[in-house]
């Protein structure tokens, strides 16, 4: 891979009204900064306020208190403030979500474990080996992968672990005739209506159950119901395009960067590979390659697993690939630093993201949003309350995309009002978390959307003209089922 990443730019290539639109599309990092500079604006507008916290032992965490809320001494953010915001993204800790260097450095990890693999051959002859086998059944890949990465965010909330998987997608969509789009679509569609239609997913059914003061298991059918009809929606939304794009290659979303793409992606050399034969070495150096990622997914699921594990993996898997390639000690040590240089622009991203989160915090305006929230749902009828409920979860999504960051926060102020609605609880757990999987779809403050699309060298702007008819799509598919929950 080149050390180019056309996150926001896709300047490259043909003419026409998509890529002018393209080349003058701000990049991600302006879009970001811009939302911090947003934010800060709005710390000297809305009134500062907090709720008292309390420990709840269930969730393990501080939990806001209903019936506390108080206004508190403002803290407008300034000039200095809006500066200091991307470098407090990366270390700055909170009661929300991990620290986004733990995040930036698992992506640098990967970067220089799979440069290693890169530099051996494996990866580019196991592609045309791929290909070959699968001539004539490529679009089955599609909605099998899919249901693998729903069924990990379903059960453990799958997101940025996503993220190691992209490198090895996308040059396989795209020998296969696909394009980048539909890459970073099979992963982050895929695990992404996982975590919408969640069914024991610790990080958001769970905490917000347990924030809420039921059993986690309250509400697992119409949960069920959820994901599995989101999750057919979302492959047919993605085989249509993806034959569409295989079919003819300028209907492509990112058409006017199909020959850059492959030239990032695939090796400038892949002819060569085209009727090559994996060797011994190259044979073991994928079975460790898959086997790392069967690890990883192991430590999450069962062992409590977060970024220092997973990238300790990957450093350790580069070191036993080193060995068995017997690379020599230079060679390894400029593989493992040159594909490290290829993922950086995704780890400053990362924490340019988290930065709008720390802003948020810092104005002390998160309580006064949610407190304004919970006061304008009085009086409503029972289905008008729990569509409220979703639209208040869509609108706070983008401002603390963790599920469990935004369970913890919303869930003892929200859930209770249910009572009064006579709406059951569960049914606010599965509003909240149908519109965090939603927006963290698009959502430009989460590090797993903007690291991906990096990643897949998609411009932002041209993710939302792909994914806004699917967006409208589940939009109506979650209301109608919110509003049949109502009624059972």
């Amino acid at each position: 891979m080149s050390s180019e990443t056309e996150s926001g730019t896709g300047t490259n290539g043909s003419s026409g009204v998509a890529r002018g639109f393209a080349g003058y599309f701000p990049t991600a990092y302006t879009i970001l900064f811009a939302l911090i500079v947003i934010v800060a604006a709005l710390t000297w507008v809305i009134p500062a306020g907090q709720y008292d916290r309390a420990m709840n032992a269930a969730v393990g965490k501080e939990v806001a208190v209903p019936g506390t809320y108080q206004t508190v001494e403002a803290n407008p953010q300034g000039v200095t403030d809006v500066l200091l915001a991307p470098i407090a993204g990366f270390y700055d800790p909170d009661s929300y979500e991990a620290k986004a260097i733990d995040v930036a450095l698992f992506v640098l990890l990967i970067g220089g474990f799979l440069g290693v693999v890169n530099a051996t051959g494996a990866i580019n002859t196991g592609i045309a080996s791929a290909m070959r086998a699968m001539k004539g059944r490529e679009r089955w890949m599609i909605p099998i992968l899919m249901t693998l990465f729903a069924i990990g965010g379903t059960t453990y909330g799958m997101a940025e672990e996503t993220l190691a998987f992209y490198a090895i997608l996308l040059p396989v969509t795209i020998a296969l005739g696909y394009d980048s789009v539909t890459g970073v679509a099979i992963i982050l569609i895929g695990a992404g209506i996982g975590v919408l239609g969640s069914t024991i997913n610790p990080f958001a059914t769970t905490i917000a159950s347990n924030a809420a003061g039921i059993p986690f298991t309250d509400g697992l059918i119409l949960r069920l119901v959820m994901l599995i009809g989101g999750l057919l929606i979302c492959i047919a939304y993605v085989m249509r395009y993806a034959a569409r794009v295989k079919a003819d290659p300028a209907r492509s979303i990112v058409a006017h960067m199909k020959e850059d793409n492959e030239r990032h992606f695939l090796s400038a050399r892949q002819s060569e590979f085209a009727d090559a034969t994996l060797s011994t070495k190259q044979k073991i150096v994928l079975l460790i390659f898959a086997a790392t990622f069967a690890v990883m997914i192991w430590g999450v699921a069962s062992q409590d697993w977060w970024m220092a594990n997973m990238g300790a993996l990957f450093f350790g898997a580069s070191l036993v690939v080193g060995v068995v390639a017997w690379m020599g000690e230079k060679r390894f040590t400029s593989a493992f630093v040159d594909g490290a240089r290829d993922l950086l622009g995704v780890a400053l991203v990362i924490g340019l993201a988290r930065g709008i989160v720390v802003i948020m915090e810092e104005g002390r305006i998160s309580d006064t949003i949610l407190y304004w929230s919970a006061a304008g749902t009085e009086g409503l009828s029972a289905i008008s309350f729990i569509l409220s409920m979703f639209w208040i979860e869509v609108a706070m999504s983008f401002f603390v995309p963790s599920s469990s960051g935004l369970a913890v926060l919303s869930m003892p102020i929200l859930a209770p009002l249910a009572d009064f609605a006579g709406v059951g609880r569960d049914l606010v757990v599965t509003a909240y978390q149908s519109a965090n999987g939603l927006v963290n779809l698009i959502n430009p403050t989460f590090a797993v959307v903007i690291g991906g699309l990096a990643i897949g060298r998609v411009a932002y702007d041209r993710w939302i003209a792909f994914i806004w008819p699917l967006l409208v799509i589940l939009t109506v598919f979650i209301m109608a089922i919110l509003g049949i929950g109502t009624l059972v």
